[in-house]
């Protein structure tokens, strides 16, 4: 069974990319995370079953600046090696600076605009 995290400050998009994957009729088990901090706290009580996907906004609470809260969220990924081995990433935000900061994190990436635009099926490629 697939294990998700889908992390975001605003609970429509929670919704929106829970349904979206719940809409795929997938095995899966979905928690989610109001903010980095928060899934930072979901990713250390399940490091011995560590979600397969994990779906992150970037601009969530302003803890972290001059970083983008889910660009920290990422950079605290890749300290379980459990995670940064076995664990799909994706960045879904409508910032400017999306690729960039997937790239430069070796992470996917998926802009809101085109989550919002397209059916469920765009969320399969990352489940797989």
């Amino acid at each position: 069974m697939k294990k998700i995290l889908i992390v975001d400050d605003v609970p429509g998009w929670v919704r929106f990319h829970q349904n979206n994957i719940e809409y795929l009729n997938m095995e899966a088990q979905i928690d989610t995370a109001n903010s980095a901090r928060e899934a930072v706290s979901k990713l250390e009580a399940s490091i011995d079953e560590p979600y397969t996907t994990i779906f992150t906004d970037l601009q969530m609470e302003s803890d972290f600046l001059p970083k983008l809260a889910g660009e920290w969220f990422v950079e605290q990924i890749k300290t379980y090696s459990k995670y940064y081995k076995d664990t799909k990433v994706v960045i879904v935000s409508a910032s400017p600076s999306i690729q960039k900061i997937a790239e430069r994190h070796g992470v996917l990436y998926l802009p809101k605009v085109v989550a919002r635009n397209s059916d469920a099926e765009v969320y399969k490629q990352f489940l797989e």
